[in-house]
């Protein structure tokens, strides 16, 4: 019960986010942002329309779409988000807080991102277009980035011969600083990198691995290969997490013990437990800045 009341103030706090980037910057100046949201805007911009109907009626497609490709659950809390933004939009008085269009691209885009970006982070969907990409990929094996590209790029284009081709540029900026900003706010401003390490040295660098960047390790064995320097036997790989925060003392470390060992550098899109965090403890600052090269 904790965690579903806890879902809707965030959710409630993101809706309150996205309202203010609307009202107090991309509105006003007649910017849009990509996806559903910005269908609304073009369309209240060419037809005089009341953006809050829009927001919901552009949306209507999408929500169906969702409750057949995502959940009901989802379905629902993406039902009462949307509403939740239109009337706060239709009832909010803020009006533009600057008239210079680069600010009004970048802040409109982090309010934008940020309340879209918590918003999904509880289960919820501010804006359809994510929708469109899942069920795209779900039913047509399409990458979901590129049906929200695509989607967006059409939304551009079309901006650019209504409205006009400054607009659409400053919007496209605006979208950018959105997804980014999405982005940030689902997976948090830490960045993980994994490593596979091949050495002649194994035990030596998961030690100081363990000792010196304070990350955790786990070893397998390899039975057997062919590289750089012919066949090999059987040796221990070293496979770790680290933040990329720390790649550079990371390859550093490796390189004074084995300059021949062989890393591979790979991304990491999710981590969940078995991370230590222990490099920002005042214990280790010293090591951390005398070992920082």
């Amino acid at each position: 019960m904790k965690k579903q009341i806890s879902e809707f103030f965030q959710i409630g706090f993101g809706v309150l986010l996205a309202s203010l980037g609307l009202k107090m910057f991309l509105l006003p100046n007649g910017f849009l942002d990509g996806g559903v949201t910005g269908i609304a805007i073009l369309l209240s911009e060419l037809y005089d329309l009341n953006i809050s109907v829009i927001l919901v009626a552009v949306s209507l497609p999408f929500l169906v779409m969702s409750w057949f490709t995502l959940s009901r659950r989802i379905t629902i809390k993406s039902i009462l988000a949307i509403i939740s933004l239109a009337v706060m939009v239709h009832f909010e008085n803020f009006t533009s807080v600057t008239d210079d269009k680069l600010l009004i691209s970048i802040f409109g885009g982090l309010f934008l991102g940020a309340g879209i970006g918590l918003t999904i982070k509880n289960g919820a969907v501010l804006d359809g277009s994510e929708v469109l990409g899942i069920f795209a990929n779900k039913n047509f094996g399409f990458s979901i980035g590129k049906v929200v590209l695509c989607f967006n790029l059409i939304l551009f284009s079309i901006t650019a011969i209504s409205i006009s081709l400054e607009t659409a540029m400053y919007s496209t900026l605006t979208f950018l600083v959105t997804a980014k900003i999405i982005d940030l706010t689902i997976e948090g401003f830490e960045d993980y990198v994994g490593l596979m390490i091949i050495s002649d040295k194994p035990e030596v660098i998961e030690k100081d691995l363990v000792e010196v960047i304070k990350t955790g390790t786990t070893l397998y064995g390899g039975s057997s290969g062919f590289g750089k320097r012919g066949a090999r036997k059987e040796s221990d790989i070293i496979h770790t997490v680290i933040n990329r925060i720390d790649i550079r003392r990371t390859y550093n470390l490796i390189d004074g013990i084995d300059k021949n060992a062989f890393i591979i550098e790979f991304d990491v899109n999710n981590i969940k437990g078995g991370i230590r965090k222990e490099i920002f403890k005042k214990e280790n600052m010293k090591v951390l800045l005398s070992n920082w090269k």
